[in-house]
């Protein structure tokens, strides 16, 4: 779900749907159930090469919590790229949740930002890529829908930890001490 037909010239909307997936799927990442976003954060940039391989071809990292100061207020971008085949720079916003609304007026800040400070000459507009657990296709629609600037909401899959799933299927201690003690 985007909105970069309407925020976009062509070709580079084209180009920036092709680029973006739905979902992306992190399975070299293996969080716990309870993980928030600056864990998940910190697996992307500790798995960067994975990570910049399932983004695709044109991704380059620039850096994560990313300041920014808008007026008196500070802001942090999760994740900073410049996409070498768009020109452009893009924002990735990480959420641990379902998509909410508030999510895309947060990111349109963002992305005025990081063309009011980074964007040059010759950089296309940048773009903001909202990862999400889970969205409703139809609030994300309305809610970009009068956004001015180009954002994509994907949502992500990751492999949750192989510890729980282990712990689950093995046996307890009590259960084999009795398995021992009925072949005596």
């Amino acid at each position: 779900m985007n909105n970069f037909a309407i925020t976009l010239p062509s070709p580079q909307s084209d180009l920036a749907k092709q680029t973006i997936k739905d979902p992306y799927v992190f399975d070299f990442l293996s969080m716990t159930k309870d993980y928030n976003e600056r864990d998940l954060e910190s697996g992307l940039v500790d798995h960067l090469t994975q990570f910049l391989l399932e983004l695709g071809a044109g991704f380059a990292y620039l850096g994560r919590q990313i300041q920014i100061n808008v007026g008196e207020r500070e802001f942090f971008l999760d994740l900073l790229f410049y996409h070498t085949r768009l020109n452009c720079y893009v924002v990735v916003e990480l959420k641990t949740g379902d998509f909410e609304p508030e999510f895309a007026g947060k990111l349109n800040i963002y992305i005025k930002a990081v063309n009011a400070h980074f964007r040059k000459k010759g950089d296309e507009p940048t773009i903001g890529i909202l990862l999400c657990k889970k969205k409703d296709k139809l609030v994300a629609e309305y809610a970009l829908s009068d956004i001015h600037k180009p954002i994509g909401v994907s949502e992500y899959q990751l492999t949750q930890s192989l510890l729980h799933s282990l712990k689950q299927s093995l046996p307890s201690i009590e259960e084999i001490e009795r398995e021992f003690d009925s072949e005596r």
